[in-house]
């Protein structure tokens, strides 16, 4: 087990070097300067050569980006270019809201997908078994940001309703909080539940052939107790997969939903700081994502052994 975690850590460091390298190097090949945008948008009184100067951006592209690497390296993630603001602190503020709308539409496409799934297959080619198939296919079929859009505005056009753009701290409005996250967490959870209904339909049928299940039913088991103790652990271990999977999808995804419902969170804050070319905020924010990601995955592997023992991790 040691010697696994070892090794996943020393790959997803690489993996982390890989990724910094590249969010260095493309958010600097998008059209757009950012010291032309302040000198031009906002009038700064400054010559370029002296805001470049100012900014970092006057040396050499690998000597900025060492000097990108060895503040992190010490702790120090660096400010935006624009505002001057520690990105750390941009985090703290951003986080919580991504946070909320990923575990919500994660929770939604758990509660639906594997509860339907599981359902579909055990009550295999009844009208149930055809609705949530069809159900599942056409939520897979349609775009999140699609359907957000759509929410959006033709409640607003023929109903003069729209969800409220001003955001409610859970902290303080914890109704108002879950009223306006609800609306963009069904959407992004129906979607990401898609293929986990899909999945744990496949995976739930699959092990209700096996042979010790026919020998649980032999015995007269109840079904709750043949679905609960014999098919279900591993019926969801696959399942498990995915589900890691649609969490990193639902970060992603975060940033569609927030621009959409105007949700002040890290995805809305990737929007703001690409159009702006802020290249310390970008490149900080994908590394975020990318770290993620990675620790999803290797507590996917862990969550692995513990469903199954018979699962060696090397």
């Amino acid at each position: 087990m040691r010697e696994y975690l070892l090794q996943r850590l020393a790959v997803g460091a690489i993996t982390l070097w890989v990724i910094s390298v590249v969010a260095f190097l493309v958010v600097r090949l998008l059209p757009g300067d950012v010291v032309s945008m302040m000198l031009e948008d906002l009038g700064y009184a400054h010559s370029m050569e002296a805001l470049r100067q100012k900014l970092g951006l006057d040396k050499p592209i690998l000597v900025q980006y060492g000097v990108w690497v060895g503040k992190m390296l010490r702790g120090d993630f660096g400010q935006s270019l624009w505002t001057q603001k520690p990105v750390v602190t941009m985090l703290k503020e951003r986080l919580p809201v991504t946070l909320e709308l990923a575990l919500l539409s994660i929770l939604i496409a758990i509660v639906w997908g594997v509860g339907l799934g599981l359902l579909s297959a055990l009550r295999q080619d009844s009208l149930l078994d055809y609705l949530g198939r069809s159900t599942a296919i056409l939520l897979l079929s349609l775009p999140a940001f699609w359907l957000g859009t759509l929410v959006w505005v033709l409640p607003s056009a023929y109903l003069g309703w729209s969800p409220s753009p001003e955001y409610r701290p859970f902290l303080q409005d914890p109704l108002g909080n879950l009223v306006q996250f609800i609306i963009p967490a069904g959407i992004l959870g129906s979607h990401l539940g898609a293929p986990v209904m899909r999945m744990s339909r496949a995976m739930m049928l699959e092990v209700l052939r096996q042979d010790y299940i026919r020998t649980a039913w032999a015995k007269g088991l109840s079904e709750r107790l043949v679905v609960m103790r014999h098919a279900l652990k591993n019926a969801l271990i696959p399942v498990i997969t995915i589900l890691g999977l649609q969490l990193a999808n639902a970060i992603g995804g975060s940033v569609l939903m927030e621009t959409i419902f105007q949700l002040p969170g890290m995805g809305s804050l990737v929007v703001t700081a690409v159009g702006k070319r802020d290249y310390v905020v970008v490149q900080e924010l994908v590394l975020f994502f990318a770290l993620v990601v990675l620790a999803v995955n290797l507590a996917v592997d862990i969550v692995y052994g513990w469903l199954d023992p018979r699962i060696r991790l090397k």
